[in-house]
């Protein structure tokens, strides 16, 4: 096995299915998406990356049913489940302890600026936000707890929360999976050997809109929401 000594290797998705397979990969997407610690988590990339592995992980871990598709979608759907439930408790959070966030100094896991950010975006886009959030990195873990202080309908948050996560899973897990098939079949390149330059695209890609607003997005007077938070 691949040994790992640097802290970088926490951002590297290959690093969480080297050392803990399935089952770490299950915890990060749930604190990924439920703990507004696991901001910093790899999300896209795991996924992705996770696919290229798919066949590797479910045979190590429950042993192989000998149908790639099969494997893939056990892993697509154990993952979804995982950021299903990590969506319910980052709402629950919100709900009984989000308004104190506003009040909350920065520390070197929480930065009260992303919370300003997801709540812009859920504003901007209402409950579809729910759906859209599961592609944005850093979004995604703090849309669900400004759900749940806004008081979104329970119901409502959890239809958008179950659609979000299958589409993500299965959109990115099955893209690795099947990519890595196309390319190894038809161009010869294998992605496993590719990774590094892969991460990089995939942060690239799925920051880009949040670079632009950084960079682009006018400054947003915030002081309503800490004004907010004391109701």
């Amino acid at each position: 096995m691949e040994d790992f000594n640097s802290w970088k290797d926490l951002l590297n998705p290959e690093f969480y299915i080297k050392m803990g397979g399935f089952w770490l990969i299950l915890f990060i997407i749930f604190a990924e998406t439920g703990l507004f610690v696991g901001f910093f988590l790899p999300g896209d990339s795991l996924l992705f990356v996770s696919g290229i592995y798919a066949v590797e992980i479910i045979k190590e871990t429950f042993g192989s049913t000998g149908s790639d598709l099969l494997d893939t979608t056990i892993l697509a759907t154990s993952v979804a489940f995982a950021a299903i439930v990590g969506n319910e408790v980052g709402y629950y959070f919100g709900v009984k302890a989000g308004p104190a966030l506003y009040k909350k100094q920065d520390t070197f896991l929480f930065k009260k600026k992303y919370l300003y950010q997801a709540h812009d975006f859920f504003e901007k886009h209402g409950a579809l936000a729910i759906i859209m959030a599961r592609f944005l990195p850093v979004v995604r873990t703090f849309t669900p707890i400004v759900a749940g202080i806004v008081k979104m309908d329970k119901k409502e948050f959890l239809r958008d929360n179950v659609i979000g996560a299958v589409l993500w899973s299965f959109i990115l897990i099955f893209a690795g999976h099947y990519l890595d098939k196309l390319f190894q079949e038809q161009f010869g390149i294998n992605l496993k050997e590719k990774l590094e330059l892969i991460i990089i695209v995939i942060v690239l890609v799925t920051t880009l809109p949040i670079i632009i607003k950084f960079l682009f997005g006018k400054k947003e007077d915030h002081s309503k929401y800490e004004d907010n938070s004391t109701e």
